[in-house]
């Protein structure tokens, strides 16, 4: 069996620095894309591309490699990610905390946050679509260029035929193994790591 890490890659169509949340020195993955916070392992690298939406086609906004992989309520405890809890009234970086889920007996409380309504009220689209993976990935590796994201390398966008630029609104992670060896080695390669841009809808 491989030790080559499986990679996920996709297109974001918003980037607010809510997910991905690059904030505090650490990169995480807690809302939105339940099918990728499902079935990522420690060790994974999470890729997200820029899309026509954003002006930035062919693009990399962030990658990261999973350091952690926790449940909500782990993640709204844990001491560590408090900074990560939302905060309307502060600045933009506080207000786009993505440690927004926790338990109340069976049910979800959602906060007041960018995936609620108008008052801090429920979004239940957002909850169910949210919640559908009770995991939030973790990445302690990460780089994150936002609006200055940079051009996927070439031996990245045709290796023997096959592109890491999703070209559909679904992820992909069908990477044969010599081709997650070289996305492998271009993160590990990556000079300049943590968040080095703003968001790109902040712009």
């Amino acid at each position: 069996m491989s030790d080559l890490p499986k990679v996920y890659s996709y297109k974001l169509v918003r980037d607010y620095g809510f997910a991905p949340n690059p904030f505090h020195g650490i990169c995480t993955l807690g809302t939105c894309k339940p099918q990728i916070r499902e079935g990522a392992r420690v060790g994974d690298i999470i890729i997200g591309c820029g899309s026509k939406a954003l002006k930035l086609e062919g693009r990399v906004i962030f990658a990261m490699r999973v350091s952690q992989k926790v449940s909500f309520q782990e993640y709204w405890e844990h001491d560590a990610f408090r900074i990560k809890r939302p905060n309307l009234r502060a600045s933009k970086s506080m207000a786009y905390g993505d440690n927004i889920y926790r338990r109340d007996g069976a049910g979800w409380i959602q906060e007041d946050s960018h995936h609620s309504l108008a008052g801090g009220a429920l979004n239940r689209e957002n909850l169910n679509r949210d919640t559908g993976s009770d995991n939030v990935l973790i990445g302690e590796d990460f780089v994150y260029w936002g609006a200055s994201a940079v051009e996927i390398p070439e031996h990245l966008r045709d290796f023997e035929g096959d592109d890491l630029y999703p070209h559909s609104r679904n992820y992909r992670n069908g990477f044969s193994e010599g081709f997650r060896a070289e996305i492998d080695a271009w993160f590990n390669e990556i000079v300049d790591r943590g968040r080095r841009g703003r968001p790109a809808s902040w712009r």
